[in-house]
């Protein structure tokens, strides 16, 4: 069974770290759509935003149309491109009762290496509009 909500089910929620990308997620339009809705702003005070472009390739892309200027200017940590916290084993791992916003692709229990803390998962948009406010927020209901 999936575990899918909609987001008005979900939206308000606290949120201690976004994760955009990762070696399936991080694709240059994806950054590109975050990046437009970060503009100008700051990520929310007590919420982490980790970036991680998807190959070296899109990194210098990303680079290159300003998207990684966009992203470090608002707070966010643009890590190396390729797997991401998704595995919980290095950067990103939550702590216990953590919540995290992610584009990656699973949300099982333990996922992003601990059992007690939650994962929702969600769109590049939806990701951004939720950094800056460090609730889930429905982009299209800013």
């Amino acid at each position: 069974m999936d575990n899918v909500k909609p987001i008005d089910e979900v939206a308000g929620k606290k949120i201690n770290q976004i994760v955009i990308g990762s070696c399936t997620n991080g694709r240059l339009d994806d950054l590109a759509i975050a990046a437009k809705i970060m503009k100008g702003k700051k990520v929310a005070q007590g919420t982490r935003m980790l970036i991680f472009p998807a190959s070296a390739k899109i990194y210098r892309q990303a680079l290159g149309k300003g998207y990684v200027g966009v992203f470090m200017q608002a707070g966010a940590v643009v890590m190396n491109s390729g797997c991401g916290p998704c595995l919980g084993i290095h950067e990103g791992a939550l702590g216990d009762g953590e919540v995290a916003l992610s584009t990656t692709n699973r949300n099982f229990k333990g996922r992003m290496g601990n059992p007690n803390s939650e994962v929702y998962l969600c769109s590049p948009a939806v990701a951004a509009a939720s950094a800056i406010t460090g609730v889930i927020t429905n982009p299209r209901k800013k």
